[in-house]
Order: C-alpha cells, then sequence, then structure tokens
C-alpha cells in the first residue's frame, strides 16, 4: 500500500475554457454575436452561471464587464448591437413580487432593449424602465429577436408579434414600426436598408428579406438558405449569412444587384468535413453569429448544438486563424478512457487530448466535438441534459456512457472510425420506471413503450434512431434512483433507494453493429446492506470482488429528503459476488444533519489507493484510504483557478483515475466559470 501523499503536494488544473476563473472566463455560449469597426466583438445569451451573459472580448482577451444580467429574475437574451455610443441588448426582467424598485408586477413580464456605454455600464435614459432607468420595454409577452443601429436608428424585430419597431438611439422613445413576418436578426447594408432573417416557420421556409429603412418591402430575397443563424455586413459591402445547416458555412453575397452567391467561409459541412467530428481551425459547428470588422477580419462564433459551448475565431480577411476563445462546459464533468492512461479525456460533448508536463491550464487540446445532429437527429444529448461521463473499454473497443444530474437515464455511445470519425453513435439507453400519475408518454424519444415501465433501448439496426422494436419493457421496479455505475467488464449496476434495492446488469456481449447488449432477463437483484436506510452512489470492482456503497444509515440518518446528496456514510464490502455483507470499514463523510443542506457530499469516486468525494456549496474534495476508511488529505481550488468554484450539483461531479507512473487525476464539475477542475496528485 502507497503512503498518502503529503498534504498540498496537488496542482490544480482546468480543461475546456481559455481562462481559469477569477475575472476572466469564457461564458457558456453565445446566442447572439454582434462585431464593432474596431475588432471589438459583443455578446449576448439567456445564461451565464457566473453572470457573464453578455461579454465583451477583444484581442483574444476578455474585456467584459458585469452587465448585470444575473439574478434579481434577469437573463440576457438572443439579440445584441452597438453603435459609436451605446450597447443595446436584448434582455429578460421578470417580476420580483412586491418591492419598491421599478419591477414587473407580479405575474408579469418585460422583454427589454438594455442600453450600455460602451464600456458596459448601464446608461439610463428619461422614461427608462427598471431599478436604473436603463430598460426600455419592447413587449410583456414576446423576446426580442434581433437588433441593428444606423445613424441614430434603432431597429427591433419581435418574430411573435410579427413587428420590427424603429426607436432613437439617444431619447430611447420610437419614431415607427412596420409589419414583417416572423423576423429575426437583422443587419443594415452601405445604402441604409435592411436584410432580416425570416426563420423558418413550420412548411414556410427560411428567407433573408430585403427592407427599406422605412420598412417597405423591397423586391430583394435571398431563398436558397436551410438554416440561416446570423447574418452582417463586411467591408467590402457584401452580406454574410450564417449557414446552420449541413452546410456549417458562412455564405457570402453579392448584393449590388440580384442576390448572388459569390463565395463561402469556412469548409463545407463544417467539423463533419474530412475525419467527421475532428476539429479544425475552418470547421464549424453550430454557428450563432458571424460579423467582421473595419480591416476585413471575420469572427464567427459556434455554440455546437443544444448550447454544447462557446468556440469564438477571429480570422484574417484570407482566412488564417488569429485567436480562439473556448468555453465548452456547463453541467458537465470528464473520465478518460483507461487504455490512454489518462491522456485522452470525454465530457460528454468533447473529447481532449492532455499533456500533463504542460503548465496548469495549458495541457488540453481540444480534439473533437461527438454529436452530429444531421446523421444521428435522434441523439439523446440533443433531447436531454446529460453531466457525467464513464468511458470503459468493453472487449478492447471504447464506449461512453452518460447519466443526468437527476440520474433518470443510462445512455451508452459506441465508436467507429470508419464510418463516424471522431463521433459518438448513439448505441443503447436505460430508462427508469416513471410515475406517470395519468400524464402522456414524453414524446421523446419516438415509438417507447406506453406501458407505466421501465426500458432498455438498444440500436439494433445500428443507424442511431429509436426505432419500433428495439425497446426492452419487460420490467417495473421502484422508480427513485440512487446511483449508476458501469464496472471494468461492461456490466451495469444501479442502486434505487429501497431495502431490495442493488441491481446488476451483466453484459451479455457485443451485437453485429457492436452494441453492447442487456436485458430485464439476466438482471440480478440483491438486497440493500442492512446498515443503510437510503442507498445513493454505487460502485463495484470486478477484479477485486470490492464493493463500495454511499448513503444515509441507521446511525447517520438524513434530516429530510435532499435525493441529491450522496448520503452520511461511504462503506466498503469485500468478497461481494460471494455473498458478504459485512463492512470491511465504514467512514462518516461530511453531511447535512440541520436540513439546512449547508453541508452535503454529492459525490464519489474510488481509484487505485484511494476514495475521494466532493461536497457541494463548498467544492472541498475529501480523501480517503481505499484499504482503512481513514481520511488523509483535502483537495481545494488553488490559485490556478483563483481559489474558487461554483456548487456541485451533480451526482458524478468526481472522476479519480491513477495513471501508471501512480500520479492520480481527479475530475471536478466546475460549471460556475465554463470548465472542469483537475487536480493532479502525485503518486
Amino acid at each position: 500500500m502507497r503512503s498518502a501523499p503529503a498534504t498540498n503536494a496537488y496542482t490544480t488544473s482546468w480543461i475546456g475554457n481559455t481562462y481559469g476563473g477569477g475575472s476572466k472566463w469564457v461564458q457558456n455560449y453565445v446566442e447572439a454575436m454582434y462585431v464593432g469597426p474596431d475588432g471589438t466583438v459583443y455578446t449576448n445569451s439567456t445564461w451565464d452561471e457566473a453572470g457573464r451573459e453578455a461579454g465583451i472580448y477583444k484581442n483574444g482577451d476578455v474585456v467584459g464587464p458585469d452587465f448585470q444580467l444575473h439574478g434579481w429574475s434577469r437573463v440576457g437574451g438572443k439579440a445584441i448591437t452597438a453603435n459609436s455610443k451605446y450597447i443595446y441588448l436584448a434582455m429578460f426582467q421578470g417580476s420580483m413580487g412586491k418591492i419598491k424598485e421599478d419591477y414587473p408586477p407580479e405575474g408579469t413580464s418585460w422583454y427589454c432593449v438594455r442600453r450600455y456605454t460602451l464600456s458596459g455600464k448601464a446608461a439610463g435614459f428619461a422614461g427608462g424602465r427598471g431599478y436604473d432607468q436603463s430598460m426600455l420595454i419592447v413587449s410583456t409577452k414576446n423576446p426580442v429577436t434581433g437588433l441593428a443601429t444606423v445613424g441614430n436608428q434603432l431597429y427591433v424585430s419581435i418574430a411573435k408579434a410579427n413587428r420590427v419597431s424603429v426607436y432613437n438611439t439617444d431619447t430611447m422613445t420610437e419614431v415607427r414600426n412596420f409589419s414583417v413576418s416572423n423576423p429575426g436578426q437583422i443587419t443594415i447594408d452601405k445604402q441604409g436598408n435592411l436584410w432580416i432573417i425570416q426563420a423558418k416557420d413550420g412548411s414556410t421556409p427560411p428567407q433573408i428579406l430585403h427592407y427599406s429603412a422605412e420598412g417597405k418591402r423591397l423586391p430583394k430575397v435571398i431563398a436558397d438558405v436551410v438554416d440561416p443563424s446570423a447574418i452582417a455586413i463586411d467591408n467590402q459591402g457584401r452580406l454574410l449569412v450564417a449557414e446552420n445547416g449541413p452546410r456549417q458555412q458562412v455564405l457570402i453575397y453579392n448584393i449590388a444587384g440580384k442576390p448572388k452567391q459569390v463565395g463561402t467561409f469556412g469548409i463545407e459541412r463544417g467539423i463533419f468535413a474530412g475525419v467527421p467530428g475532428e476539429v479544425g481551425d475552418l470547421k464549424f459547428y453550430g454557428i450563432s453569429g458571424v460579423g467582421t470588422d473595419a480591416a476585413g477580419n471575420i469572427y464567427v462564433n459556434s455554440n455546437g448544438f443544444h448550447n454544447a459551448g462557446t468556440d469564438l475565431r477571429k480570422f484574417s480577411p484570407s482566412g488564417k486563424l488569429q485567436w480562439r476563445l473556448l468555453g465548452l462546459h456547463f453541467v458537465d464533468n470528464a473520465d478518460t478512457d483507461p487504455q490512454s492512461d489518462g491522456v485522452d479525456v470525454y465530457t460528454k460533448h468533447e473529447y481532449f487530448h492532455m499533456d500533463y508536463k504542460k503548465p496548469a491550464g495549458k495541457q488540453w487540446t481540444y480534439k473533437s466535438y461527438t454529436v452530429n445532429p444531421f446523421k444521428y437527429p435522434q441523439d439523446p444529448r440533443l433531447h436531454t441534459a446529460p453531466t457525467s461521463v464513464f468511458f470503459r473499454r468493453i472487449q478492447g473497443k471504447p464506449f461512453m456512457f452518460l447519466t443526468d444530474m437527476y440520474q433518470s437515464f443510462m445512455q451508452i455511445y459506441r465508436f467507429n472510425p470508419t464510418t463516424d470519425g471522431k463521433l459518438a453513435i448513439p448505441s443503447a439507453m436505460f430508462s427508469g420506471t416513471s410515475i406517470k400519475d395519468g400524464k402522456p408518454v414524453e414524446s421523446w424519444p419516438p415509438n417507447q413503450p406506453q406501458e407505466d415501465k421501465e426500458w432498455i433501448w438498444r440500436d439494433n439496426n445500428g443507424n442511431g434512431a429509436f426505432d419500433k422494436g428495439e425497446y426492452d419493457a419487460s420490467n417495473r421496479d421502484y422508480p427513485y434512483l440512487g446511483g449508476w455505475w458501469v464496472d471494468s467488464k461492461g456490466d451495469l449496476w444501479k442502486s434505487l433507494r429501497t431495502q431490495e434495492g442493488i441491481r446488476h446488469y451483466p453484459l451479455q456481449g457485443l451485437d453485429a453493429k457492436g452494441n453492447p447488449i442487456y436485458s430485464y432477463s439476466s438482471m440480478k437483484k440483491d438486497k440493500t446492506p442492512s446498515l443503510f436506510t437510503d442507498v445513493r452512489r454505487i460502485e463495484y470492482f470486478p477484479k477485486t470482488d470490492t464493493m463500495y456503497l454511499s448513503g444515509f444509515t441507521k446511525d447517520h440518518p438524513a434530516p429530510d429528503d435532499d435525493a441529491g446528496a450522496a448520503g452520511s456514510e461511504i462503506v466498503r464490502f469485500d468478497n461481494w459476488s460471494q455473498g458478504n455483507r459485512t463492512p470491511r470499514w465504514r467512514t462518516v463523510i461530511p453531511h447535512d444533519t440541520t436540513g439546512k443542506r449547508e453541508v452535503v457530499t454529492i459525490a464519489m469516486s474510488v481509484a487505485g489507493d484511494y476514495v475521494f468525494s466532493v461536497t457541494v456549496k463548498k467544492p472541498e474534495v475529501s480523501v480517503y484510504n481505499a484499504a482503512t476508511g481513514k481520511l488523509v488529505q483535502k483537495l481545494k481550488p488553488g490559485p490556478e483557478v483563483a481559489g474558487e468554484s461554483g456548487w456541485i450539483d451533480i451526482p458524478y461531479g468526481i472522476r479519480a483515475f491513477r495513471r501508471s507512473n501512480g500520479e492520480y487525476l481527479v475530475f471536478v464539475e466546475e460549471d460556475w466559470k465554463g470548465k472542469v477542475i483537475v487536480y493532479q496528485l502525485p503518486r
């Protein structure tokens, strides 16, 4: 048995964000973008965990201040623009109940344009609303979908109202409005005329419409688009259109006469070209913003799909990458391919290659994005919110398992480099018994059983879709889960919060398409050890026949029903498969005793000679000796990440791995500032 590492003999690093924290981090995702003539990039979104719903970036650096769009029932929006004096952005202001300041009455909301100085300070105006008089209420029902300025006029589109309103940029009073069906983002050409995205609406295909500044419909139209997501005018007066359909390119139009596509920017099919999923400078994916500066430099933001993260890039006019900013993680944790000795690391959407000889925060290289919504539109990651990766090798082949914050499912993905490059292919999925109470079955996934039972789906025909005849729905079980686990053989384990709560799904092999086979007929049930009143996490190691369980016990019961907690004790059992239920050791972990939930352990992970756990509000990692259960060390975020971390709010927010050189890697969720923390403990 190795001795415990010396206290504090560890380093803190991170993956997934260009910056480690403090005053600098790249926001969770970007839903709207405007580029000023000097190359300043202004962004907006509906959420950032640390409050950067809106951001300012320049020269590859974070400039952005606090726009005060977080908390107090405020969030950002999906439109932003600026002129030589002010920033204008879409935002939402909800009610705060009875309060002295100017907020919406109870039961109502404001969809606003908020004005700021170019440094990001709120710029109030006569008649402005909100606590600082900087908000222009444009609707109480529908969000702003586009913003643009020219001269002293601000154009505001509201798709659901079928209207574009025009305001004076200084007084913020309405000048006029005109009707446009389903208007989205707006840009203004050098003649002062408007180009407006009209998004797809049911069977009506998308178009880009042309209007005069006064609101008169002009004859020019662009209809050869599939999913236009952003538009801008470049320094040559050409129209740039972000095509977010299968092409994943920026389309370039000469609009001097009849609009004509005269070029493209980016590789056709984006990240799915060449080796599918492999990252490349000109390979885009989920384009949410495009713009240019006065020198003709081009800026593109890729958001992934289902708001996967920020990938903001600047290119020279010739197309050479100048800089790139990444903020890839939100409610996410990492695991390593065990065959790679910790070098290949996966999160729910991304794959990274690690070089641990480099300085903290510089060790990771973003190599691939593993989701393809065009080939696999039923990929569960596009329809659910997974948070935690278990990466395993089964019969030498790589598989990725994902569960969510509520442990309501287990998704399984396979890989086939020959047909799909770096993509993760939907392979199988477990869904627990749900309590429907007469409610209809969810619309996704398609073809799922209608009975009030749990089910296993397996992609029998290999097309990554949930087809009829691919479900096993022969079991109904206790609906409240405590945890999931995938052991080194590929067997699945599940703990249910009941006295007969251990479920074991032995792997039955791989089918002809390479999918792992599980069934209810081969499932094994076992009783929860009697010392537990509520079992939660479960980790079994077949090589040593060792079981680790966490949960609440008779000696340390739960003060209330905190469904997310890992419990009050971690317990080790040896010779589990032989029927032994006498603990080798029990250790009490930080837990709530008051009902106030100030101290809650949420996750555990076993690797090598240690058991690791992490708490929620004060994200402190406890390290226990796996042989004795005794506490040997605690880990806290180091100066490399400004000594800070957000709450750990997912049940597998910690994942540990021991490398061949004896070093331990401990991955911890850190969605506050869009990254995953990596602790490195020497042998």
